[in-house]
């Protein structure tokens, strides 16, 4: 969610020259050292040239000032730590709710429009991951940034800002919602249930300040790549309750009353229109994390013999079958074991909870909703950090010098308040997502198809060219059904907008 202001601004001379025009082909290359103190400025000359003094070279970074940022401050990735950034913020609490889809799509068109949507998007991060550098070139390790170099400046802001801001900030809002409700769930088991641990249950305010606490404490940790052990945490505890809720429902046996028929759509063509484009939004919704895949690329190291496109894809494809593996059993499995008669609201956890829940041991049903609980908080860490590269680089803008420990903290506590306000102030925000998705989801299946034309150019005759060009309309026509669909379905069935009342 970096909004970015002109390149000019910063100053790409060294600090002991006079200041002078800057030759075109000049570029500055910082090396960071790994520490936050010390950064070495060399100029070099971008291209490639027959003097073998020179080489093959590249950009490291869009400007000096890059180093000094949390995304970027350290390039020492490896496949590792892409894969498990990868699971972490690719698996979460939307993939709970995909039977609700099949519950009105049906198995055949369920499975179907789940298989395309996630070769869609696996295409569409297959091109953010080649687009993200070129070797002579300039790095984009930002999803904005990207989108500008592709769009123009103006066009690049309006079209990219509101969905990487919503789907990084927005996203930790929700996670604050969310986790509330998984605290509260397991008190009531750890307090036995009963009037008196019902009467001395905490408010909602309570349990998001709780959640709220434990992720900026987690979330001291200076950037990207050195979160990696957190979403280690994250990727081990997503598999393992999204495997739960498959398994356990298919050990226990279905409940006796289980319809498989298409969920009832209403009477009005506009109903069925809108109960079906619901079902495709929670499909292609499903899949997240787009808005990541640049600024995860960006902790690893890139050089003229192996850019980092290669180990990036390498760990997206493993990533990406292991978050297949996890949700199509999920979908399948969720609505073989309770039809339609999974929840919108909490899906697969809520269903477990009503119609098992009962006859599970309670420390079995403590664990899943503690591993939802860990994953929240692992998941709020990677998506809250371009919410902080931004803020620090508004910081840095200002007072032109990295930021200091005691800074970079404080700007976290006041990210931290300001989205524990907004979930507080907000607590139906999930009532909106199909809305707020439909308007986002250009960024995952139709931005990078234009990007891909913008910046490759292909030939307008070329298979390449017709393949990007008909999945961005595509997907264009998609997100205004979507949204649509969304604002039918609010404008029949109301919104229950309780303010300041979690």
């Amino acid at each position: 969610m970096m909004e970015i202001g002109n390149l000019e601004d910063f100053s790409l001379q060294e600090p002991s020259r006079v200041p002078q025009e800057p030759h075109p082909l000049q570029i500055i290359r910082i090396e960071s050292t790994g520490s936050m103190r010390q950064s070495t400025v060399t100029p070099y000359i971008e291209g490639s040239f027959a003097d073998d003094n020179l080489g093959n070279t590249q950009v490291e970074y869009l400007f000096p000032q890059e180093a000094w940022l949390p995304i970027t401050e350290s390039r020492n990735g490896n496949v590792f730590s892409v894969v498990v950034h990868l699971l972490s913020s690719g698996i979460g609490f939307q993939a709970l709710v995909l039977p609700v889809a099949f519950a009105t799509l049906g198995w055949s068109w369920g499975t179907i429009s789940l298989s395309l949507a996630f070769a869609w998007q696996l295409y569409t991060t297959w091109l953010l991951v080649q687009l993200a550098e070129s070797v002579p070139g300039p790095r984009y390790s930002r999803y904005l940034l990207l989108a500008i170099y592709a769009f123009g400046p103006k066009l690049g802001k309006l079209l990219a800002l509101f969905p990487v801001m919503y789907l990084s900030g927005g996203s930790c809002v929700m996670l604050i919602i969310t986790a509330g409700e998984n605290v509260k769930t397991i008190y009531k088991y750890v307090c036995d249930g009963g009037a008196t641990c019902e009467g001395n249950s905490p408010s909602g305010f309570t349990w998001f300040l709780i959640f709220t606490c434990m992720a900026i404490i987690v979330a001291q940790f200076p950037n990207l790549n050195s979160i990696t052990k957190i979403s280690v945490i994250g990727a081990v505890t997503a598999l393992v309750y999204c495997t739960l809720l498959w398994i356990l429902p298919i050990t226990k046996g279905r409940p006796s009353a289980v319809s498989y028929g298409h969920a009832e759509r209403g009477k009005s063509d506009m109903a069925k229109f809108s109960n079906i484009f619901n079902a495709i939004g929670i499909i292609v919704l499903a899949f997240r994390g787009h808005n990541l895949v640049l600024e995860i690329q960006g902790t690893l190291p890139s050089d003229q013999k192996q850019k980092s496109s290669k180990p990036m894809w390498r760990g997206v494809t493993i990533s990406y079958l292991i978050i297949a593996s996890c949700l199509f059993p999920l979908a399948i499995a969720g609505f073989w074991a309770y039809g339609n008669k999974v929840p919108t609201n909490g899906g697969l956890l809520t269903a477990f909870l009503q119609v098992h829940g009962p006859k599970t041991p309670k420390y079995v049903m403590v664990i899943i909703y503690l591993l939802a609980l860990l994953n929240n908080l692992t998941s709020f860490q990677i998506y809250a950090m371009p919410v902080f590269d931004n803020l620090e680089f508004r910081y840095i803008m200002w007072k032109k010098k990295r930021c200091t420990w005691q800074v970079r903290t404080g700007l976290r506590l006041f990210f931290g308040g300001l989205a524990f306000f907004i979930a507080v102030a907000f607590p139906f925000l999930g009532s909106l997502a199909a809305l707020i998705g439909g308007i986002t989801l250009p960024l995952t299946y139709v931005y990078p198809c234009f990007m891909y034309i913008s910046i490759k150019k292909p030939r307008p005759t070329g298979a390449m060219w017709w393949l990007n060009f008909c999945l961005g309309c595509l997907g264009s026509i998609l997100s205004a059904m979507l949204v649509v669909a969304a604002l039918w379905n609010l404008a029949t069935k109301g919104l229950n907008a309780n303010f300041f009342r979690p």
